[in-house]
């Protein structure tokens, strides 16, 4: 048997595996399109929405509008995280609120050792909640930290009433006014712990139309949806600029506290609210590594969580060429593979395999080989269609799919390149890396200093941040 009949072959079993056995992953169906049809609550919980937000200017204005404008029934409220921006993001926040009380925006402090920069303007949304009257109760893991609302900031309405629910979403995306209550209706009815949704990516120019669908069809070849939202798979995922979770199940989970140095923080959040059992021993080891795998029941009891696709929010975030797409998959993908240069090699071998070769045998082989290779082919153009009509665009341009997985392999080295020269996990000027404290780099701005009264590192936690000091009183605003 020739080696190019072996590499067909071993092609074309991949892609049956593929198409077989992992969940039908390409599909599109697993949406939020019946939203609509699910049954109102007897009762809309109370929720607050947390937006992390360090020089979101051209954005923050367009996010907090769509959510102070949501339809939502129920006590609703808004906390906006200026992470120390130097373009004015916080006060365009407020702007754009024009008075509604809903709206705290929190004046972010500098981040400690061991935290990755969006959980750590997160834990400070979080403690801007529990430092309104009742709104966190008194030992709750979300208030580990003292509260970082600025002075002056007036406090949200609805105070008196706790969220049940808490969204976590970007500075970025825009919401249409139903969906709040089209998250709700669906945590509510399906009993869910989480629900997320994969925002509609900007697709427009050039870079964007030839890369965006294939990222999310990646993603969810990385996380098959229908896992994600089987109880009994092991695969947790979830799509950080929209995730609506119970608030009781991020405090069962521990907070975000003991997932603090998370790069890809959104999959590593579901996999803590999906599987809660193990979380303490998880979080002894890399928070990449304890990411889900399906292939065996999970053990202990585990929560059901939701993730799909929607239209109705939609990312605002532009890529104006190859170089800012490139940037944006390399922050997170070694990390994706625990930072481990054998799961990195395997990772360019099974690209190789299964997106590179079958095109090389196409073109260049003969016989048996070319046509298993063509029919390896064709099966990039079956899995890539739904995403691309999704986006309005070609079934054809799956064909290119070979190159573009040539370039996401790319990105994944670059990724593993950056780390291994202590730059991984870049983002807005700061370099992540594992167990080390924030990395300033060249030409950035110094970070302040946190004001008095503000955090204090009181003990070394395990990996290297700050340990919870005493809970602050409840009802008390900084």
């Amino acid at each position: 048997m020739s080696p190019a009949l072996l590499l067909a072959l071993a092609a074309v079993l991949a892609w049956a595996v593929l198409l077989g056995l992992r969940g039908r992953w390409w599909r599109t169906d697993v949406n939020d399109e019946d939203a609509a049809e699910l049954p109102d609550p007897a009762d809309w919980p109370a929720v607050a929405a947390i937006v992390p937000a360090r020089d979101e200017a051209p954005t923050i204005g367009a996010t907090v509008r769509s959510l102070l404008a949501q339809d939502y029934p129920g006590p609703f409220r808004l906390v906006v995280v200026d992470d120390r921006s130097t373009d004015g993001t916080g006060d365009l926040a407020r702007a754009a609120a024009v008075g509604d009380p809903r709206l705290i925006v929190v004046t972010g402090r500098a981040r400690p050792p061991g935290w990755t920069g969006k959980l750590w303007a997160q834990q400070q949304g979080l403690e801007a909640l529990a430092a309104t009257p009742g709104a966190v109760a008194a030992g709750d893991p979300l208030a580990a930290t003292p509260s970082a609302v600025a002075a002056g900031d007036p406090p949200a309405a609805d105070t008196g009433t706790a969220p049940e629910y808490l969204l976590l979403t970007d500075a970025d995306i825009r919401h249409d006014r139903d969906s709040l209550r089209a998250l709700v209706r669906r945590a509510r009815a399906e009993g869910l712990a989480m629900v997320s949704l994969m925002a509609r990516l900007r697709c427009e120019n050039a870079a964007e139309r030839a890369l965006i669908p294939f990222f999310v069809l990646f993603f969810g070849m990385l996380y098959p949806f229908r896992w994600v939202n089987d109880p009994a798979a092991r695969t947790a995922g979830a799509a950080g600029g929209c995730v609506l979770l119970r608030r009781d199940a991020l405090e069962a989970s521990g907070g975000l506290e003991p997932m603090r140095g998370a790069i890809i923080d959104d999959c590593t959040l579901a996999r803590r609210i999906k599987h809660p059992q193990g979380s303490a021993e998880r979080a002894r080891g890399s928070a990449e590594r304890a990411r889900g795998a399906e292939g065996r029941p999970a053990s202990g009891e585990s929560r059901p969580i939701w993730l799909g696709l929607t239209r109705r929010v939609v990312s605002l975030r532009p890529y104006e060429g190859l170089g800012e797409l490139r940037r944006m998959v390399a922050r997170t993908a070694y990390a994706q593979l625990g930072y481990n240069p054998f799961l990195l090699l395997g990772t360019v071998l099974g690209l190789g395999l299964v997106f590179l070769a079958p095109p090389l045998l196409a073109i260049f082989a003969e016989g048996t080989p070319r046509w298993l290779g063509v029919a390896a082919w064709l099966a990039m153009v079956k899995v890539s269609t739904p995403i691309l009509l999704f986006y309005g665009l070609s079934p054809w341009r799956g064909a290119a799919l070979p190159a573009v997985a040539a370039l996401y392999l790319l990105f994944t080295l670059d990724s593993a390149w950056a780390e291994w020269r202590g730059r991984g996990g870049l983002w807005k000027g700061e370099a992540h890396r594992r167990d080390a404290p924030a990395a300033l780099l060249p030409g950035t701005a110094p970070a302040t200093a946190a004001p008095e009264g503000g955090a204090a590192v009181t003990a070394e936690g395990e990996h290297g941040g700050t340990a919870p000091p005493r809970l602050r009183e409840p009802g008390k605003v900084a």
